[in-house]
């Protein structure tokens, strides 16, 4: 048996999941299926060729050093029981205006190709991308492959590596997803099926309606007039689920406020358009009791106990669109109320009082003035999983005072206490005793993401907690199980010659 026979005889079976739109359900469904093939025994891995998401997470990268990859792959992972690492998002693209994109390839930034044309980089990230996903395929006994946007945009099909020439280049058992909420998904699905080259057509095993909602039986004859046209079965109709716990599509946000009418408590996330890591307040949009919803207007702080400043991958520009927006004012009304402000990543550079740019990264800024800091934004970007605890605090942050837990860091900004001013108070600490976290007053600024999905933090703050991301996964994997025709996700293991 020659080496490269032997290689195709141990790689794994590819499953792919397509969608006819963004926000479909692609992250959700290759989720699930992630975690119902590690239910069977097999040893899963996910991968996305390319992913655009401000939503980032530090894993294991290459060489023993860190990187990031996109969140959507890294919950993907946990949920096949595997951790997470670089080579299941080898290109992630972050963001930074409406026509610039930082690169990631691997887990690093790639300054050079940063600067490249969308099109003429394409080819090249695609020879960084392709190695790892060979890779997972030697090694595992299924890949679950998560495809970008629509497959079938004619205007970009040529340079698309992340759909159908990643399906082509493992012979992926392919799904196409559609939001049924959204009407016209029968005309979504032939069409998207339609405009792909037959031999990309005939890689699609099955169409999936997802987010349904009301008696299922009254889609006859769609379903059926459908496979008439292009061979393809509805392998399943998922009703609309949204309390099952996995975050937002990655990259896009759910703009439903929750806790209507039941709401003890009522937070406000300012929705700036570069805002990053937004998969990170989950929790609060599942805690029972908790209000959440994303403000864009003053109006929308009307009444909110908390108001939160996430991340940001643009935070001057963040910046001066809050102050545009008229939100900068009601924000300091709130802190002189000794009310809660808080301040993640870009938005704790933020309530500073300055941010300085020697490197033309980001931009300078006068801040907010809610804490006496100052940031510098240097050419490196510190990555960096960290395990923290709190000092003794007071206020409304009190009860977090010694709260151990975890958390990650992602960023270029550098924070010191101003010089000039009197000193905030050093409110967070890593394991090597650095502060990452500041508080004056009722103001807290924190570098550490994800800590909102630490059952301690939420015992502290809320006096719950929610249940582990494992129940999440299994929750999932349970769902398409039971949805799905019976056999159908077992048989889109097989060859389609196989019986």
């Amino acid at each position: 048996m020659t080496p490269q026979k032997e290689q195709q005889q141990k790689a794994a079976k590819a499953v792919m999941v397509l969608g006819t739109t963004s926000g479909a359900g692609k992250s959700w469904l290759a989720t699930a299926l992630c975690r119902y093939y590690a239910r069977q025994g097999l040893k899963v891995a996910p991968y996305k060729a390319q992913n655009m998401s401000n939503n980032a997470r530090v894993v294991p990268g290459l060489n023993g050093r860190l990187g990031e990859i996109g969140s959507a792959q890294y919950f993907q992972a946990l949920a096949a029981r595997r951790t997470p690492e670089v080579r299941m998002n080898p290109v992630l693209l972050k963001p930074e205006a409406d026509t610039k994109s930082q690169v990631i390839v691997l887990g690093e930034v790639d300054p050079v190709l940063t600067e490249w044309p969308w099109r003429e980089r394409s080819e090249q990230l695609w020879l960084r991308a392709r190695p790892p996903l060979h890779e997972l395929m030697a090694e595992n006994d299924v890949v679950v492959i998560e495809g970008a946007g629509s497959p079938a945009e004619i205007n970009l099909h040529s340079s698309d590596y992340v759909n159908m020439r990643t399906a082509l280049e493992v012979n992926a058992a392919c799904l196409l997803v559609t939001d049924i909420d959204r009407g016209g998904a029968f005309a979504h699905l032939y069409g998207t099926h339609q405009l792909l080259p037959a031999h990309e057509s005939a890689l699609i095993r099955g169409f999936v309606l997802n987010r349904f909602r009301g008696d299922a039986r009254l889609l006859a004859p769609g379903p059926e007039q459908l496979q008439a046209l292009t061979g393809v079965p509805t392998m399943a109709v998922l009703p609309m689920w949204r309390g099952h716990g996995l975050p937002e599509e990655d990259g896009i946000y759910d703009d439903r406020p929750t806790g209507s009418g039941q709401a003890r408590l009522r937070i406000a996330v300012i929705a700036y358009p570069r805002l990053s890591n937004l998969d990170e307040f989950q929790p609060l949009r599942s805690l029972p009791g908790v209000g959440l919803n994303w403000a864009r207007s003053p109006a929308e702080l009307e009444g909110a106990d908390w108001i939160i400043l996430p991340g940001s991958k643009a935070v001057a520009a963040d910046l001066a669109w809050l102050r545009a927006q008229g939100l900068d004012l009601p924000i300091a009304q709130h802190a002189a109320a000794s009310k809660p402000v808080l301040g993640i990543c870009g938005g704790l550079q933020m309530l500073g009082e300055s941010l300085l740019d020697p490197h033309g990264l980001d931009g300078n800024a006068p801040g907010l003035g809610l804490l006496p800091l100052v940031t510098q934004f240097e050419r490196d970007k510190l990555l960096r999983p960290c395990d923290l605890r709190f000092a003794e605090l007071e206020g409304p942050w009190a009860p977090l005072s010694g709260v151990a837990a975890g958390g990650y860091e992602i960023h270029h900004g550098r924070t010191v206490q101003h010089p000039s001013l009197a000193p905030a108070q050093v409110a967070l600490r890593n394991e090597a005793g650095e502060a990452i976290g500041w508080r004056e007053g009722s103001v807290l600024g924190l570098y550490a993401h994800g800590l909102f999905e630490q059952d301690t933090v939420l015992r502290a703050l809320f006096g719950q907690s929610l249940p582990g991301l494992d129940a999440v996964f299994d929750g999932l994997a349970d769902y398409i199980e039971q949805h799905f025709e019976p056999g159908a996700l077992m048989g889109l293991l097989q060859d389609r010659s196989a019986p």
